[in-house]
């Protein structure tokens, strides 16, 4: 079994610097609202981006050994927010926008199920606590 470890330094105010196993790092904050200086993306905003992340490498992999391509992809991911404390996301919709010619819809297709359904550990760890739809656009 793997392990990671992350560390996070508090730096000033509601500012925070995280490191990744590999070596690269975040800084996390929260908004003017809530008392922080918006120099970094929230927590819960950086869910997200592991979810899109994820997903987006297993995409890119999966469809290189498809033998299929596209020009551009970009994942937006939707959420909603509880009212009440603890606050988290209980729904949750990724689109995947695929741009270029010729683009094979079936392929594509299979390449992102094959993330959502079998590849993305984000995406796994997402349905334990929300409902996880997905919608797939080729332009």
């Amino acid at each position: 079994m793997a392990s990671n470890i992350v560390t996070t330094e508090w730096k000033k105010n509601l500012l925070f610097k995280s490191d990744n196993p590999n070596g690269a790092n975040i800084l996390i904050d929260t908004s003017y609202a809530n008392g922080g200086n918006e120099a970094g993306a929230s927590p819960k905003a950086l869910m997200l981006s592991s979810l899109a992340g994820c997903s987006g490498l297993d995409v890119v992999m999966i469809a290189e050994k498809m033998r299929t391509s596209f020009e551009d992809l970009k994942i937006i991911v939707e959420a909603n927010l509880t009212d009440e404390h603890p606050k988290y996301y209980d729904k949750v919709h990724v689109k995947y926008l695929f741009d270029g010619k010729d683009l094979d819809h079936e392929k594509l297709t299979k390449v992102v199920n094959l993330s959502v359904e079998k590849y993305c550990g984000v995406m796994e760890m997402f349905r334990q606590f929300a409902t996880v739809t997905t919608e797939i656009i080729f332009n």
